[in-house]
């Protein structure tokens, strides 16, 4: 990928419509601008998750394995929308989806089993480890959305699957190694 924007903006898009790197334009609606532009945010959503995780670091090394598997989510996702960006461009493999299941499995165990629904909160890093997890199911429909247009390769599928059910274990993870109690579902009273 040698190409890099010399200009930020072209003027090419205020009807809306965009360039695609195979030099296709579509409408800014399209599923593939959907999906990339959803990439895009639980990307953005993962970096607060690392800054903030950064700033808890000092008072909880434990962190810094979360923090070293997930930043390279971050290039995995950029990668990915790569991907949906130029349909013939291939960056991901299953190697990835394999690395973020041996973490997941690794973490599970350590956190034991899930015994009851858990609810975004305790702290701020445990509420933002939710907001990625959940901008990264609406990832995954997006991608599966465009998937049903155009076909999305089956490793990034996988990957973002993963990676969401990642982000819901690094969640319980840091709410145990933070020693925060995590925020438990309360069934309402039954009339």
């Amino acid at each position: 990928m040698g190409y890099r924007l010399s200009k930020i903006y072209t003027r090419t898009g205020d009807k809306g419509e965009t360039g695609l790197a195979d030099g296709r334009r579509v409408s800014k609606d399209h599923p593939r601008v959907e999906a990339m532009g959803e990439l895009d945010t639980l990307n953005s959503q993962l970096g607060l998750l690392l800054a903030e995780l950064a700033l808890e670091e000092p008072k909880c090394p434990a962190l810094t394995e979360i923090i070293e598997v997930l930043s390279p989510c971050q290039h995995r996702l950029f990668d990915l929308g790569g991907e949906l960006a130029m349909p013939e461009y291939q960056a991901l493999n299953s190697a990835e989806v394999e690395r973020l299941e041996q973490v997941i499995d690794r973490w599970n165990e350590e956190v034991g089993p899930l015994e009851n629904f858990i609810l975004p909160g305790g702290s701020r890093l445990l509420a933002q480890a939710h907001v990625c997890r959940c901008h990264a199911r609406t990832a995954e429909r997006r991608c599966q959305h465009l998937n049903a247009v155009e076909p999305v390769r089956e490793a990034g599928m996988a990957y973002v699957n993963r990676l969401s059910d990642l982000l819901f274990v690094a969640g319980r993870l840091i709410a145990k190694r933070t020693q925060v109690s995590e925020v438990l579902w309360q069934q309402a009273d039954k009339p």
